[in-house]
């Protein structure tokens, strides 16, 4: 044997290249023998038959002379026989069918015993001919030595039973079956047996079955093959139910409560099982002093002595635990609790690194098995929430829940994304605690299951945005920005893989998203996406999915401006696009559109340029607008739109007069005959359109509404603008007038000291004095409107020869310009007269007490400018 060379680059210089040609050349040396003929010229004689010979004679020259392939097909066209001729086909064709199957392989009495169930379920002839004919072929076939045949049949004759009256049915099968569930019968006799007496139970009535079939059952519980017994345990859960509740306690009971007990483990699960589907038969006494104990053994040995019962153990224990919820103490309810807590991390220990020996020694079988118990524990998981009530979810759960999201098997992950819809709708209020699962799930690694969660996205988001009374608005808004990421993500790697039924499925449910998020985050993170997809995946029903999304998108854009662009696009991009696919999937977009959207909405952006593709070069693009044209002409209203039907009338005529193409002209002279049947719709309401116009006139009124929605904003936004505005004016005047304000008390203190000679002294006594004259002038207003902010620069200087009189012209100035400025509702009147009665004069001093306010302010300005005078003389 050569030993493998690999070569890091390969050569392909001539040399070396025609080295690989005789290479080439010899394995072409290395050829299989190839028969020139299928079959021999004897073989071709025989499988000849006449052409002339009927449906029946052919089926009955086959059957008696052909081969066995030749004898499959006539039983495999049985049922069209039926449908024919079902006289002859039972007089001719079903005896020899009925020969043949005695010694016919396994393929013909499978293919016979799917006919026979398709000739019932047709009902090709009535149910007591059925009985008659086809009833004892399948009952002598039940016990054939091929266990897959025998099952086939045993399904046939338990669908039969259905169907049958009950006096066929006792005559025919029940009175037989006595004998044949004898012990001394073989075992897959015995087998059949089992079956059937669980299908009978629900045919007769009870006293029937206590007297003629529940001896047979309590024979067949005790026989001496566990595959009997196993079998006839999985039974008496139908038999429970056609005996009744009193029968089941004092009959089925203690049979089960037997069998779990059994030496084989496999009939101890089929009890453990049945006494599970069978809790709601049971009373409260039964459940707690006969079901919890048996329960409870099996909890306690499935991890110790009978591995075998921990699958069917942690698939049964959501139904389990609450079935027994009523009984249970909070002792009990806390042991199961754990017990479901230890299943649902079953084998991830030794991962996490705490037995690394066990680890060693697990075998492939093991590891299996614990993978299936941890997919039950995903699947009972919201069985198990109803176990502990959602308000405790948070406390007792979550870890768990968190487990099973992030379990390494993609069978549990799969399981809980199927689940995680039931798990939302019964955390109500509390469904924000699970955002970030939601966002780990959207981006799993395996595709299984994104496609899982996919199947009630729109759902899961409208819980997680909206669900709950109770959930506030701050969880729902901060969940938005982790879960677009999220969605994004889940797209692209859809998109990245060769799953293209997942990532159709995944943008059809997207089309949710208007309800979610809001217009602006559709706009910027999927809208755009959406029109790459069309325009760049191969994918024709993807494109499609992309094409109705973007369509919904559009319909509940709020912006008239980023619709406008959309529309452009799709028109410049796609109708005008060089590519003859993309405006394939223009006309694709618009049989959305017209679904979507308002009659008025199409004809305005999306008529024209439709029209304009009855030019276009390609062939295929023409077929598909003539086959959309009936809708586009279905759009029309008069007289509203009569040149838009006159320029429709004007395209077909060029199609009928310039076409070229045989197969496009085809359709368009069948397309011209649909069009001239349709009536357009007029603007007012017409009974035959009602329902038509009704809709489209809601879907009219509610692009109205949008842009009415969309101006009032711009409306708000624009007053919000105007107030911003004047609060900065208004500011920046305050800030103006307080300067104004200092200036005017600078320019006053410099001008007073500019009457004296220039001592020292002088400056402060006149320094004194203007304090004095400004606290009487501040005194004078109310403390609130105390300020002088709205003086003029004019009365900041004071003339040296008259200090006191310019004093007092400037209070009352003072007093005049705030008085004016405040809005109040008080009369001119009251600042006229001097009376004192009103409320005004509690806030503002009268006109008379200002004045001899003032008159002692200059009575003290005369006597200190006397001072002043003495003292600059001498």
């Amino acid at each position: 044997m050569h030993p493998i060379i690999f070569f890091s680059k390969m050569d392909f210089s001539q040399s070396n290249l025609f080295g690989y040609i005789e290479d080439l050349q010899e394995l072409t040396i290395i050829e299989r023998p190839v028969r020139r003929s299928l079959k021999t010229p004897e073989e071709i004689e025989r499988l000849t038959v006449d052409e002339e010979l009927s449906d029946i004679e052919r089926a009955v020259y086959l059957l008696s002379s052909g081969q066995d392939i030749q004898g499959t097909s006539v039983v495999a066209n049985l049922p069209v026989l039926m449908r024919q001729n079902p006289a002859e086909t039972l007089r001719r064709v079903l005896p020899k069918i009925r020969e043949v199957l005695h010694v016919a392989g396994v393929e013909m009495q499978l293919t016979a015993a799917v006919s026979f169930l398709t000739v019932l379920q047709e009902e090709s002839v009535s149910i007591h001919t059925y009985s008659h004919s086809f009833l004892h072929i399948i009952l002598q076939n039940l016990e054939h030595r091929d266990a897959g045949v025998s099952n086939a049949w045993l399904e046939t004759l338990l669908s039969v039973i259905e169907a049958l009256p009950k006096e066929t049915i006792r005559h025919e099968i029940l009175n037989p079956l006595v004998s044949k569930a004898q012990l001394s019968q073989t075992l897959q006799s015995r087998l059949v047996s089992c079956k059937i007496m669980g299908k009978l139970a629900n045919k007769f009535e009870a006293h029937i079955i206590k007297r003629e079939i529940l001896p047979l059952v309590k024979s067949l519980c005790h026989d001496v093959e566990y595959e009997v017994r196993a079998c006839m345990c999985r039974q008496l859960e139908h038999i429970a139910q056609g005996i009744g509740t009193e029968l089941t306690k004092t009959v089925v009971l203690p049979e089960l409560v037997e069998l779990a007990r059994d030496e084989s483990s496999s009939v101890r699960l089929a009890a453990f099982e049945t006494l599970v589907n069978l809790l709601d038969m049971f009373d409260a006494d039964d459940r707690s002093q006969t079901v919890l104990p048996l329960v409870k053994s099996f909890c306690e040995k499935s991890f110790k002595a009978d591995e075998s019962i921990l699958v069917s153990l942690s698939f049964h224990l959501g139904k389990l635990c609450n079935g027994l919820y009523g009984i249970f103490t909070p002792e009990q309810h806390l042991r199961f609790l754990e017990f479901y807590k230890k299943l649902s991390t079953l084998g991830l220990q030794q991962e996490n690194g705490h037995n690394d020996n066990q680890l060693q020694l697990q075998t492939l079988e093991q590891e299996k098995k614990y993978i299936s118990v941890r997919k039950n524990c995903a699947y009972n998981f919201p069985a198990m929430i109803v176990f502990v009530d959602p308000k405790n979810f948070h406390l007792e759960l979550y870890s768990i829940f968190f487990c099973l999201c992030h379990d390494p098997e993609v069978p549990v992950r799969y399981t809980m994304a199927i689940s995680f819809y039931e798990v939302a709708k019964l955390l109500n209020s509390g469904v924000y605690t699970i955002h970030k699962e939601l966002v780990t799930l959207l981006q799993d690694e395996s595709l299984e299951v994104l496609d899982a969660l996919v199947g009630h996205l729109p759902e899961i988001l409208e819980l997680m945005t909206n669900g709950g009374e109770n959930s506030g608005s701050e969880s729902k808004l901060l969940s938005i920005p982790d879960l677009i990421p999220a969605l994004t993500t889940a797209e692209q790697r859809a998109a990245t893989s060769l799953k293209w039924r997942t990532h159709e499925k995944l943008l059809q449910k997207y089309a949710c998203l208007p309800h979610i998020i809001s217009s602006d985050q559709i706009y910027y993170r999927f809208l755009h996406r959406m029109l790459t997809i069309i325009l760049t995946n191969n994918v024709l029903p993807v494109q499609k999915a992309a094409a109705r999304t973007l369509c919904v998108y559009l319909r509940y854009n709020r912006k008239q401006e980023q619709r406008h662009e959309v529309i452009q696009k799709l028109i410049e991009q796609l109708g005008q696009g060089k590519s003859y696919w993309n405006r394939l999937r223009f006309l694709d977009t618009c049989e959305f559109i017209m679904e979507l959207f308002s009659k008025s909405f199409f004809c305005k952006y999306f008529f024209l340029p439709v029209l304009e593709l009855t030019h276009d070069p390609v062939a295929n693009v023409r077929m598909k607008l003539c086959y959309l044209l009936p809708k586009v002409k279905s759009t029309l209203k008069i007289p509203t739109d009569k040149h838009l039907l006159q320029q429709l009338e004007l395209c077909i005529r060029k199609l009928l007069c310039q076409e070229k193409d045989k197969d496009v002209l085809t359709i368009v002279k069948r397309t011209v005959l649909e069009l001239d049947r349709m009536e357009i719709s007029v603007d007012v309401f017409q009974k035959r359109f009602y329902e038509n116009d009704l809709l489209d006139q809601e879907k009219e009124r509610q692009e109205h509404l949008l842009l009415e929605m969309e101006q009032l904003e711009k409306e708000k936004q624009q007053n919000e603008g105007r107030s911003t505005n004047v609060n900065d004016k208004m500011f920046e005047k305050k800030r103006r007038d307080s300067k104004t304000s200092s200036v005017l008390a600078k320019s006053i203190t410099l001008s007073v000291p500019a009457i004296s000679s220039g001592t020292s002294a002088g400056k402060e006594d006149k320094k004194s004095k203007l304090v004095r004259s400004q606290s009487f002038s501040t005194q004078a207003l109310h403390p609130k409107y105390s300020n002088i902010d709205k003086c003029p620069k004019k009365y900041t200087t004071i003339t040296p020869g008259k200090t006191a009189h310019s004093l007092y012209s400037l209070c009352i100035f003072f007093r005049q310009n705030v008085l004016s400025k405040l809005q109040l509702s008080i009369s001119d009147d009251s600042f006229r007269t001097h009376s004192t009665g009103n409320s005004g004069n509690a806030a503002f001093p009268s006109s008379s007490s200002s004045r001899n306010l003032f008159s002692s302010v200059d009575q003290k300005n005369n006597g200190n400018k006397e001072s002043q005078s003495r003292k600059m003389s001498m």
